[in-house]
């Protein structure tokens, strides 16, 4: 989600990294002084109600198609907190999984035969879903590229950037986060070491658009961002951005126009900033231990998750969204698992992965990086499950 890894970079980055006001684009922050609030009730797994049975009459999430294995999740999960399937970037395996509310793996992708000769998938930080739910767009952001790969046919339909090669030229990206698929169908993401906003388009080698200036990496929207890592649409047609340097939230509209900004109180690495409601804004911070909050635009904190010890406490987290029943998900990147908080019990309520384990089998992530509920439609249909509909989403 965030330029935050750890190889070495190219010595022509430390170059361009030089050239930036403000802490080096994409690096991390001194944490900041320790925060009082904390949940208000010890964090844990849940102890719910099995749910019913899936596909049986009334039930809140989807049915499975015959086939599938039983699903693994951690002990107390509920599934009834889905709305529906998930789909996650699962990072260091290299490939991207959609999972049902009971921890079934029902797609992955790249599997053999996927990959056209010389075609390359690594290291996908983030995925989401189209607007017509046909295909996925995910951000190779270490290797400098963005694809869309098609449900159905499981092949590349369009990239861009060139892989293992960064520049700001055409066809170029440094760092690319966040790439979503807007309904005129070109992609708006963040372009983290350009230090820039792009818009682009199958039909052009150059973005449509771009706000920010490469190599000027410092807040002072819409010349300049401090080194973007989100650029998330809102219901209103405008955007919301988060900048690393300097910890700041902007919502602007297509033309740059700010409407406001503002610092998500005691965070030391923002990290892709959502609307929750109308309002209020949910955002991770990318730290160890790290946090997910819920704040307005005055930056006034409206509910903080923080534990500092297990279960509950966070590992690096760097997305975090609001589903339909007002619950938080997110993916706890460096705890190796995807997880839902319950906000008003304070509780871990669903949990895909297994805490500080790594793995590829059934139930293990490695570094998941990324995720998107899906649709009632399309990749429900696409890969053998029917949704039920998802009210207040999509």
């Amino acid at each position: 989600m965030t330029a935050r890894r750890t190889a070495p970079l190219v010595a022509a980055a430390a170059l361009l990294l030089a050239a930036c006001t403000g802490p080096a684009a994409g690096s991390a922050k001194p944490p900041p002084a320790p925060t009082t609030v904390r949940p208000a009730s010890p964090t844990s797994v849940a102890t719910a109600a099995p749910a019913p049975t899936a596909g049986a009459p009334g039930s809140a999430f989807p049915a499975v198609a015959a086939g599938h294995p039983p699903g693994e999740l951690a002990p107390g999960s509920n599934p009834a907190v889905l709305p529906g399937p998930v789909v996650i970037a699962d990072r260091d395996n290299n490939r991207l999984v959609v999972v049902s509310p009971h921890g079934q793996v029902l797609w992955q992708w790249p599997q053999p035969g996927d990959l056209a000769p010389g075609q390359t998938f690594q290291v996908p930080d983030d995925v989401f879903v189209t607007p017509d739910g046909k295909d996925v767009v995910a951000t190779e952001e270490d290797v400098f590229a963005i694809t869309e790969i098609d449900v159905a046919t499981r092949k590349i339909v369009w990239r861009y950037g060139t892989p293992g090669h960064h520049g700001s030229g055409p066809d170029q990206l440094w760092n690319p986060d966040d790439a979503i698929m807007l309904p005129d169908r070109s992609v708006v993401a963040a372009d983290i070491k350009n230090c820039r906003l792009v818009d682009l388009s199958a039909a052009s080698t150059s973005p449509l658009w771009t706000l920010g200036t490469v190599g000027r990496c410092h807040h002072a929207p819409p010349t300049r961002f401090g080194s973007p890592n989100g650029v998330f649409p809102l219901p209103d047609g405008n955007f919301l951005v988060t900048e690393i340097n300097g910890d700041w939230v902007d919502e602007i509209d297509r033309h740059g126009h700010v409407l406001w900004a503002t610092h998500p109180p005691a965070v030391a690495y923002p990290s892709d900033a959502h609307q929750y409601k109308p309002g209020q804004y949910v955002i991770a911070d990318y730290s160890d231990p790290g946090q997910a909050l819920i704040f307005d635009a005055s930056g006034k904190t409206i509910w903080r998750w923080n534990p500092s010890s297990a279960p509950g406490r966070l590992t690096h987290p760097s997305l975090a969204i609001g589903l339909p029943n007002g619950d938080i998900m997110l993916n706890d990147d460096s705890n190796h698992r995807v997880i839902v908080i319950d906000p008003n019990t304070n509780t871990i309520v669903w949990q895909y992965g297994h805490t500080g384990q790594p793995g590829s089998r059934t139930g293990y992530l490695n570094h998941p990086d990324g995720l998107d509920p899906l649709p009632p439609f399309s990749l429900a249909d696409t890969v053998g499950v029917t949704a039920p509909p998802t009210p207040g989403r999509w």
